[in-house]
């Protein structure tokens, strides 16, 4: 597949799907190999072929859209930001629930692929925060459109490559090693309830302490369906509570109740009502 060919279909497909070009500019070659098997599958010879397939079977769109999931995950991915939700974020977060009479924290980690994102925040409470607040339990609910990477994230098992970025001492601690990788210990999976789901259509009822949405909402979606769901997410959160950002992602213009707690590492915090989304 030629890459202006694939660049003009991925500007004709994206919108339709809601989706914007500019967040797979980076990652368009790996989709162009999964739409490359799928004309093979179809039999289909071009790009030009496969638009008149979709045009013709409406159904092809939800399977062109699985081709678009993009899954770059490992353990503690930009580690500063969990740094400072080690530091800042988890313990305000618990003192918050202690005075409010709560015991326990709920976080939301979407798109968690692997499972990896998810899991740091589990060792993180347990091998660092716990102690300061015995009373206080985390749950975490994570999610995924991708039913392979949700069996990935249960079963648990990762190369050295996802971890490298761990301190040393956890990897340790939080880890069995086997051939055929790094199995997560039992206590820190105990947190953590996985759930096939896509955000474009359906979310969890109850609220968060704290949300993580990084690297797909305010990547890949277009701004209209951004500002859609920011507004569903900050009405999930806690007055008080935060939202987690990519690093180089920006949130959409407005007014949506939410400040920043450090912008450098894309935390915000919720301070009052969302405002109705438009």
């Amino acid at each position: 597949m030629k890459d202006v060919e694939g660049v003009q279909f991925l500007q004709w497909c994206l919108p339709r799907l809601q989706l914007r070009w500019p967040g797979y500019r980076k990652v368009r070659r790996q989709v162009y190999k999964r739409i490359a098997a799928r004309l093979q599958l179809l039999g289909l010879r071009s790009l030009d072929d496969y638009r008149s397939y979709l045009e013709a079977h409406p159904e092809e769109w939800e399977a062109l859209h699985s081709f678009l999931w993009i899954s770059i995950s490992r353990f503690y991915r930009d580690k500063a930001v969990f740094e400072f939700l080690e530091q800042e974020v988890l313990p305000s977060l618990a003192r918050q629930a202690l005075a409010e009479g709560e015991s326990v924290l709920r976080c939301w980690s979407i798109g968690c692929a692997g499972g990896e994102e998810p899991y740091s925040l589990s060792l993180i409470w347990k091998l660092e925060l716990l102690a300061l607040f015995p009373t206080v339990r985390l749950v975490i609910l994570a999610t995924d459109v991708d039913d392979q990477a949700i069996a990935r994230a249960r079963r648990g098992c990762y190369p050295p490559s996802s971890l490298r970025d761990l301190p040393e001492s956890w990897r340790a601690q939080g880890f069995d090693q086997a051939a055929e990788g790094s199995w997560i210990k039992t206590e820190f999976r105990e947190p953590v309830t996985f759930l096939e789901q896509d955000i474009r259509h359906t979310m969890p009822r109850e609220s968060f302490h704290l949300i993580l949405c990084r690297y797909l909402v305010f990547t890949y979606f277009d701004g209209p369906l951004q500002g859609n769901r920011l507004h569903d997410l900050i009405e999930r959160i806690h007055v008080g509570g935060a939202l987690v950002i990519g690093k180089n992602e920006r949130l959409p213009d407005g007014e949506f109740g939410l400040i920043p707690w450090s912008e450098k590492e894309g935390v915000y915090r919720r301070t009052s009502p969302a405002i109705a989304a438009t």
